[in-house]
């Protein structure tokens, strides 16, 4: 699994048919120590509900086919988790509450 904040969603009227009425995310991958990103970007299926700004987690390649919404579809990302805290080396890095100081 990856960690990432949703940085924004993307948009596609012409697509194939397995991925009608399905919402597609903009990730930036995140520096866990850091939680700040990395500026590398990739397009997930939003397997959770997750809104912009939200930290997250998600698979790639084949695991990205396991979820329900993904079972079946063209995809090789999908968000699987919303992060509520992460906590590195016994320390917190990041609280979902909004206050991302530990």
């Amino acid at each position: 699994m990856v960690l990432a904040r949703v940085s924004g969603t993307v948009v596609s009227t012409h697509k194939t048919e397995d991925l009608t009425g399905l919402k597609l995310l903009m990730l930036e991958k995140l520096d866990p120590r850091t939680m700040k990103g990395l500026g590398a970007y990739v397009v997930a299926l939003d397997g959770v509900g997750a809104n912009v700004d939200e930290i997250v987690f998600f698979v790639t390649g084949s695991s990205a086919r396991y979820t329900e919404i993904s079972k079946g579809k063209p995809t090789d990302a999908t968000v699987v988790a919303i992060v509520d805290s992460v906590e590195l080396e016994g320390r917190p890095v990041y609280r979902k509450s909004g206050d991302d100081t530990p």
